[in-house]
């Protein structure tokens, strides 16, 4: 059975996963699915303190440290 997306002010909410005894959580199938996350794809978790938790597949989370590196050396040429 499919969960019903929610729409929210920052983004989508799919579903409520359960914590397992060894910390370990599913992501929902239409999650993977449309993000094309495969078995054994690794996922950086991230938090911030008393705030939320997120999931973003490492090569995309690399990708982001690659364009985040190009930019801030610009800025730095700038000072």
């Amino acid at each position: 059975m499919r969960e019903k997306i929610i729409e929210g002010p920052a983004g989508e909410f799919h579903s409520v996963v359960t914590v397992g005894e060894r910390g370990q959580v599913v992501v929902p199938a239409d999650i993977r699915k449309s993000r094309n996350i495969k078995s054994g794809d690794r996922l950086v978790v991230f938090s911030r303190h008393d705030g939320p938790i997120g999931l973003v597949p490492a090569q995309e989370f690399n990708k982001f440290l690659v364009e985040a590196t190009k930019v801030m050396s610009r800025l730095k040429r700038q000072l």
